[in-house]
């Protein structure tokens, strides 16, 4: 399964979508840890970045369930992917590496999303969710990790 490739059908649109869900349930883990490990020493400004980061991706996640379960296809559960983020991924209490960390994390899901919209826009395959509500919701979800890594920018920039 490739998004170099068009899209051919709707088993390959759920996996890729729930690909989506995995990527947001990760961004949306990460932000919670760091805003925990760093709780005490925590800038403002980072914490509403980190809030409103861990805020945007359950909102994404919901949406993209909601695509998955039109299709009729069975996503991993939040519980299962944060206990993994957990076990395998240390939060940086450093406020320069939560950020870069988070500016990885927004650009990584913007070219998911930008790579998954030219696939689907590619496909002439017909699948039982419609098409334009689905490319409606990537494009906004792709705007929206767009606007966060913007507001991630600015905030480095402001730190310099």
């Amino acid at each position: 399964m490739s998004l170099t490739q068009p899209v051919g059908s709707d088993h390959q649109l759920a996996r890729l979508l729930q690909i989506g869900i995995v990527l947001e349930e990760v961004v949306e883990a990460r932000a919670a840890k760091h805003a925990e490990e760093t709780d005490a020493s925590l800038d403002p400004a980072l914490r509403d970045l980190l809030d409103h980061a861990a805020s945007e991706s359950a909102d994404h996640r919901s949406r993209l369930e909601t695509l998955v379960d039109d299709l009729e296809a069975e996503t991993v559960p939040f519980e299962e992917i944060q206990m993994l983020v957990e076990a395998q991924y240390e939060a940086d209490e450093d406020f320069d590496g939560v950020l870069y960390d988070q500016l990885c994390n927004e650009e990584t899901a913007y070219k998911f999303y930008d790579d998954l919209i030219a696939s689907i826009e590619a496909s002439d395959t017909a699948f039982s969710v419609d098409r334009e509500r689905l490319l409606d919701v990537l494009r906004t979800i792709r705007e929206e990790e767009a606007d966060g890594v913007e507001e991630v920018t600015d905030l480095m920039e402001e730190r310099q």
